[in-house]
């Protein structure tokens, strides 16, 4: 059984319907750029997915990683996949067209980072971060750290990673213990242990720059001591000498149910001399740098739990059109033909809810992607701030929504296989794992509920949330317009206002009681990222809508049939969840904050 990667329809909807990228055309970074040149990359990508990531997307996560003590050992054809991504540009692509890069747009970037995660998630992750990390230096690094580091990353003789958890710390990061020293030369001496590393370790490239957080000897408590620094696997040769390994030493791999295909590692720092770090920017600001690689990858988690639960879907809607079993309940002859089971009410509901998921997560991925792009590139800067408002507001929901609703959506998928779903010979059991990694993975749920409720909301008297207010009534205003759109534009209004009420009713809690009034940030979370997702389906249904009028081919006209109807799904079905969610939090509802200890 073979399904495509991502619906290509859907992705021309999404880039050039429901978001205009055609428009960045006119912004001067990217002038010499054409729709075919857009369109030519995302071939690209296609290409390099199915040839070289697809093919050993179940092998390698058969066959995971192994360390003998001196190598870390991979199925051959991740390699050729690294290379193949490095032979493409995509490791340079949205950089200047001086520094190697091609100045491609955020959104067209990640759409094609999104199709090779579709294809192989663990295997695409060693660029991934690779490209987190080189944005990194690019961003802070000082200029003579850059030409020694960011060409290799940017052309694949070199890998990226980003360490902060520590065996006894996970997002704790105030309380690291990994220290820097200064040793009187210019750089430091990193001592200290680093845990579930992704891409630590590797045998795909001569040399990986770690991007490691530290504490400078002397430096304040908490996380205003933290600093930045890059602490390459192996130094770079200086003064005629040949390079030397680093004093990094991969302690050992650890053995993740999902994501096999990458290393999950400890990392040892200066177990000897003191591994060589050089510091990044000024000292002690090294958390607000890093702060930059763990918002993209956040978006990254989103992008690629979104297009895990899309393969999850794609597959059971071809098994489910195929596979025949049963008869409609009105047929009781027994002799009669067996129908497909797509002709079974509940396996459309499964797979509607699956649609529903899938495509509204990569939409709001994508949209997140537009307002990166557009905090950078917008014509005024009254245009770049609110982008950029908008964006660190949604960012703790783009995270976590798609890797909720993304895993469900691979949950329902292999439901709708029946027993096939859970055996390895359909692809269905490795989606599912390798998404469950997303809700913990760039911090867990209750991390970024404690994000949004506790901090994002907050700032400058909840402006960024009263932006996004303006943006979602816009669409309801202009859909009210509109007579198949008309109810839902209502039902998301008033699912605002009680959010709106909520919301406004927790600042007050938060005030009287931070404790308590942020026990339950995540059911405000999943309250706040529905009616989020809720506003991309109705974007989405008007774009849907709107063309569908013009519409002269059928399958064209069946395409946006399909987008509003998972629309009404979403906006009659799973938006009014948060009824009942809302009501907790009004109430103030403490029975698991209250809950002690002992008690279990």
């Amino acid at each position: 059984m073979t399904a495509q990667l991502l619906n290509d329809r859907d992705i021309d909807f999404l880039l050039y319907e429901f978001l205009d990228t055609l428009e960045l055309l006119n912004r001067p970074r990217y002038s010499e750029h054409s729709g075919d040149t857009f369109r030519a990359t995302l071939q690209t990508a296609r290409t390099v997915a199915e040839k070289f990531f697809a093919n050993h997307n179940a092998r390698g996560d058969a066959h995971e990683p192994t360390f003998d003590g001196e190598r870390v050992h991979l199925v051959e054809e991740t390699q050729q996949a690294w290379d193949a991504f490095a032979e493409a540009g995509f490791l340079a692509a949205h950089h200047d067209f001086g520094d190697g890069g091609m100045q491609l747009p955020e959104v067209v970037l990640r759409t094609c980072l999104a199709t090779i995660s579709a294809a192989n998630v663990a295997s695409a992750a060693y660029p991934f971060l690779t490209i987190g990390a080189a944005n990194l230096v690019h961003a802070f690094a000082s200029d003579a750290l850059k030409d020694q580091f960011l060409p290799p990353m940017l052309d694949g003789r070199c890998a990226g990673t980003m360490a902060l958890t520590e065996p006894d710390q996970g997002s704790a990061l105030a309380d690291i213990r990994t220290t820097a020293e200064e040793a009187g030369d210019g750089t430091y001496r990193i001592r200290g242990q680093k845990m579930y590393i992704s891409g630590g370790d590797q045998s795909l490239t001569g040399n990986t720059v770690h991007m490691v957080l530290a504490k400078i000897k002397g430096a304040p408590a908490g996380v205003k001591g933290i600093s930045l620094f890059i602490v390459p696997k192996v130094l770079p040769a200086a003064d005629g000498k040949p390079a030397q390994r680093n004093d990094v030493k991969l302690a050992g791999l650890l053995h993740k149910m999902g994501y096999r295909n990458t290393t999950s590692t400890v990392l040892s720092f200066g177990e000897e001399d003191g591994a060589v770090g050089y510091l990044v920017g000024e000292p002690h600001k090294g958390l607000s740098y890093m702060f930059q690689m763990m918002n993209e990858a956040r978006i990254g988690v989103g992008v690629g739990a979104a297009v895990l639960g899309y393969q999850g879907y794609n597959h059971s809607l071809l098994y489910a059109r195929e596979r025949p079993q049963g008869r409609l309940p009105s047929n009781r002859n027994p002799q009669s033909k067996q129908v497909p089971i797509i002709r079974h009410a509940d396996v459309r509901r499964m797979l509607l809810a699956q649609k529903a998921y899938a495509e509204g997560g990569l939409a709001l991925c994508l949209y997140a992607s537009s307002l990166f792009e557009d905090q950078r590139t917008a014509g005024t800067s009254a245009q770049r701030e609110r982008a950029a408002k908008l964006l660190d507001l949604l960012t703790p929901v783009v995270k976590s929504w798609p890797s909720r609703y993304g895993l469900k959506a691979n949950e329902l998928a292999i439901q709708v296989l029946g027993g096939a779903g859970y055996t390895r010979e359909y692809p269905l059991e490795q989606l599912y794992r390798d998404n469950r990694l997303n809700p913990i993975h760039e911090g867990t749920e209750g991390i970024h509920g404690l994000d949004l409720l506790g901090r994002k909301l907050p700032m400058d008297q909840l402006e960024a949330y009263r932006l996004l207010q303006e943006e979602i009534r816009q669409t309801t205003m202009q859909a009210r317009d509109r007579e198949a759109l008309a109810s839902m534009a209502e039902d998301l209004e008033q699912h605002l206002q009680r959010l709106d009420a909520t919301t406004l009713a927790l600042m007050g809690q938060l005030q009287a009681d931070a404790d308590r009034g942020l026990a339950n940030a995540t059911v405000y979370l999943d309250a706040f990222g529905r009616v989020v997702a809720a506003w991309i389906w109705l974007r989405q249904a008007l774009v849907a809508d709107l063309a569908l009028e013009q519409a002269d081919r059928e399958g064209e006209r069946n395409f946006y049939r399909g987008k509003l109807q998972a629309a009404r799904y979403y906006v009659e079905w799973e938006l009014p969840e948060i009824v009942p969610q809302l009501a907790l939090l009004d109430s103030g509802n403490a029975v698991p904050f209250e809950m002690r200890e002992e008690w279990f």
